[in-house]
């Protein structure tokens, strides 16, 4: 873990980028008060496919029930 501050990561952007890419993480202090961090984001997931939760998920009956009174007033 390295411990830069503001300024020097303002001038070694690129390289602190690099160092968090390859799994090392970077605090950026404001002084000496560390403000954040920068790590690597991680694997990227697959693209979402449609249809992926096909199902999985369930509508009872009582969602197609109407409204009560008291909360369709709120829509008008």
């Amino acid at each position: 873990m390295s411990v830069v501050t503001i300024h020097q990561a303002k001038t070694n952007l690129s390289r602190l980028i690099q160092q968090a890419s390859e799994g090392e993480e970077v605090i950026i202090a404001r002084g000496s008060k560390p403000v954040a961090r920068l790590v690597p984001v991680g694997e990227v997931k697959g693209k979402r496919q449609p249809g992926s939760c096909k199902g999985k998920l369930q509508v009872g009956p009582e969602f197609f029930e109407p409204l009560p009174s008291n909360e369709l007033s709120g829509w008008e």
